[in-house]
């Protein structure tokens, strides 16, 4: 009998620690990217200096783009300036660097300043989810629907049987941004799963699927 409720014991510690951890998890956000260039121009610098500026646009894009309405997002870029968006970048570095007269090709990854980031969307009126050290109780689900009727009332039918508040962000398309309180997140994948649902935990973002 001792043995059992000490089993029991370690259990519920081990699911305490494993939901911790999780919860870290989907709060943690890392902004980084990678991209591939390859531009000529009247001179290498000038190439370079191009190189770096599409690297770092593709780069905010792909690593925004879960966090904020993309179309926003690739508006308000194209016509940002590019030493405000060089302000977004905490570091970068270069590898497979290849040089001639007019032409420039590397691989450039970069990791944006969150702040840095948060800030610029704000003032530019991109609407964004980016978690903060104040959003840290909430966590973002990226739902993709194969049958967007039908997917879309069997998702709030889990929330309402799991009696889950959430907000929705946007839709586009197929697509459906929501935010979900963390305290909620164990019971609401569970029920994921048992309504035959899929999903995976990248850079924070609770992707599902069908």
């Amino acid at each position: 009998m001792r043995s059992s409720k000490k089993m029991k014991c370690i259990k519920n510690v081990l699911f305490g620690v494993m939901g911790a951890f999780c919860m870290a998890n989907a709060n943690a956000v890392q902004l980084s990217g990678v991209a591939t260039v390859n531009i000529t121009s009247d001179t290498a610098n000038t190439a370079k200096t191009m190189a770096f500026d599409e690297a770092r646009r593709q780069i905010i894009v792909d690593a925004l783009g879960q966090y904020s309405n993309p179309e926003q997002l690739r508006e308000v870029l194209a016509n940002a300036a590019s030493d405000d968006l060089t302000a977004l970048v905490s570091t970068s570095a270069i590898s497979g660097e290849k040089i001639s007269n007019t032409t420039y090709s590397a691989t450039i990854s970069m990791t944006l300043d969150a702040n840095a980031v948060r800030q610029w969307m704000n003032v530019n009126a991109v609407q964004n989810w980016l978690p903060d050290g104040n959003s840290g109780d909430k966590f973002v689900v990226l739902a993709t629907l194969s049958n967007p009727l039908v997917d879309w009332i069997d998702l709030n039918h889990i929330s309402r049987a799991g009696e889950i508040d959430f907000s929705t962000k946007y839709m586009m398309g197929d697509q459906i941004m929501m935010e979900f309180p963390n305290g909620k997140r164990a019971g609401f994948t569970i029920s994921l799963r048992e309504s035959g649902w899929k999903y995976a935990d990248q850079d924070g973002v609770l992707r599902i699927w069908k």
